[in-house]
């Protein structure tokens, strides 16, 4: 039987859509029964602090990916603003050529993207690493290649400093482009990066690894349970 990965992707992320019901599985007598998920980046010690059973304990401040400023594939302005109170699930991309890495993230977040298609608190970005090649125009012709729904899905573009600077120092990645005899190739991190809505990096994902979706699959459950919690406790 021939092997279907896209398949396979679509049957992980099958149970997704109902965050109301997991957040119900996930107490017990009002308590979380879960772990949340570590937080990336570069960690400060505040000079605030919070109160735990009586005890002062300093807060922490934790990496925040800045603000931006940069166009989707209907040519529309996006910053942070666009994504508020959203849990954003982004990958790294580009159009030119065929990359077996790079169909397959697509077809990933696709696949994510259309069973979360009418949850509000989900979004998904697709970055380009090619912005000098991907101007809007060129982004509206791969989203509909990709059938991906602009209010769900944006494909982004933009300055090629600020994208560098978003890659590396916002999303902490790595995106390299090289020139040899002519020939353009990139060297990136194919990684999914799960963005809550603080814009703090809650986990990298192997693109390509299917043990990495699974567990994508799972966190992105967990942290969607954990933003109800914030919700309802007002935080």
């Amino acid at each position: 039987m021939k092997y279907n990965p896209i398949k396979k992707i679509l049957i992980l992320v099958t149970i997704l859509a109902v965050p109301g019901f997991l957040y119900y599985l996930l107490q017990e007598k009002g308590k979380n029964r879960y772990k949340p998920l570590a937080i990336y980046g570069e960690k400060k010690v505040a000079n605030t602090f919070h109160s735990v059973r009586g005890k002062q304990i300093p807060d922490t401040i934790y990496h925040e990916i800045a603000d931006f400023k940069l166009l989707n594939q209907k040519a529309d302005t996006v910053t942070w603003k666009s994504y508020k109170d959203r849990v954003v699930l982004l990958n790294l991309f580009y159009t030119s050529g065929k990359n077996y890495g790079v169909d397959f993230a697509n077809k990933a977040m696709g696949g994510f993207s259309k069973l979360y298609e009418k949850n509000k608190m989900m979004h998904f970005i697709s970055l380009s690493i090619d912005p000098s090649n991907d101007n809007t125009a060129i982004l509206a012709g791969y989203a509909k290649k990709l059938d991906a729904n602009p209010s769900k899905w944006d494909l982004l573009t933009g300055d090629s400093f600020q994208v560098a600077t978003l890659i590396k120092n916002g999303l902490l990645l790595d995106a390299l482009k090289t020139v040899h005899k002519e020939e353009i190739s990139f060297t990136y991190s194919n990684m999914f990066v799960l963005i809550d809505t603080h814009h703090r990096i809650r986990g990298y994902y192997e693109a390509t690894n299917q043990e990495a979706l699974s567990k994508l699959d799972d966190e992105i459950k967990v942290l969607i349970a954990e933003e109800l919690r914030n919700m309802r406790d007002g935080r």
